[in-house]
């Protein structure tokens, strides 16, 4: 038997703008996805025991099995001759937006290292992770695989010439609370980055004026990230989320998520990753604050995450 794990992430600038090859920024959360491998009985069987929202695994079951056919070739395993199971656990709540299928991606490929006794280091974890989230999604940035396998508070961007993404990491004084709350709605992935190309293709100058406003966003971030002006970086979510609106992956339920968060007091509050559904994400900087925002969202009856960033 052995096992690997992939971490959750949080998308604070850039969810698809960075696969337009812009920067973003993102940070690793603490929840995770626990894999672990056994010899099978006949062909490839998979026990899902994943926390997840309603209707998470069918609605991803074809992107899954991508994901896992792509592993399987990386390692050259080949279920019906060697017959594999693999179990999913851990306590990472499964749904749009906070990187669960690069953490079973992570999770998987580092079960396998294990097992096979092939020594992998991060770096070529993550490049697996990448050709697993590559199969299951289409063209996806590579910033949810690689917050997966490295965790941290970091700067990405995608490398046009294919080779090495670019990845910095930020360093803060201390953790910052944010509070994560679900739609109860998964997407998949591939169908919303296909749309959004669509309407980049409409209209290329459009999208030009608003990757070019998102730019700006986004270097005023990282300055405002390393000087620890937190207000000024919950402005700058505030900003980025209405960049995604504009490209049409927000939805009337993540709207009302965001109204909440900020008539409670967050001092930035967006959608985070696919859209459409998934996580949206408030800065509540201080425990109290986050208590404040989070016991807004359960008394609607909304599954929230308190967890921090940085």
């Amino acid at each position: 038997m052995s096992k690997g794990e992939g971490f959750g992430k949080v998308i604070l600038f850039g969810e698809h703008f960075v696969v337009y090859y812009l920067p973003g920024i993102a940070s690793g959360i603490s929840g995770q996805t626990i894999a672990t491998l056994e010899d099978g009985q006949k062909g490839f069987e998979l026990v899902d025991n994943r926390p997840q929202v309603p209707g998470y695994g069918e609605k991803k079951s074809e992107e899954m099995k991508r994901q896992f056919e792509a592993i399987f070739n990386y390692f050259k395993i080949n279920p019906e001759e060697t017959p594999i199971k693999i179990t999913l656990a851990g306590d990472l709540l499964c749904s749009s937006g906070v990187g669960a299928s690069a953490a079973l991606a992570a999770s998987t490929a580092r079960a396998f290292n294990e097992k096979l006794n092939l020594n992998l280091n991060d770096e070529e974890i993550n490049k697996v992770a990448y050709l697993a989230e590559e199969a299951g999604s289409g063209t996806p940035s590579g910033i949810d695989n690689t917050c997966s396998v490295f965790g941290g508070f970091i700067t990405f961007e995608k490398n046009k010439e294919g080779g090495p993404n670019k990845i910095e990491k930020l360093s803060v004084s201390k953790p910052v609370e944010i509070v994560m709350v679900s739609t109860g709605i998964t997407q998949e992935t591939k169908v919303v980055v296909a749309d959004v190309l669509k309407l980049k293709e409409s209209d290329e100058e459009q999208f030009k004026a608003i990757t070019d406003e998102y730019i700006e966003v986004y270097n005023s971030a990282v300055k405002a990230i390393n000087s620890g002006d937190w207000k000024r970086v919950g402005e700058l979510m505030d900003k980025n989320h209405e960049l995604l609106q504009k490209i049409g992956v927000s939805c009337d339920e993540l709207e009302h998520l965001v109204k909440v968060a900020k008539d409670n007091g967050a001092w930035g509050a967006k959608l985070t990753g696919t859209g459409r559904g998934g996580y949206m994400i408030a800065l509540t900087p201080g425990k109290e604050l986050q208590e404040k925002v989070a016991k807004a969202f359960e008394d609607e009856g909304f599954t929230t995450l308190r967890t921090s960033v940085g």
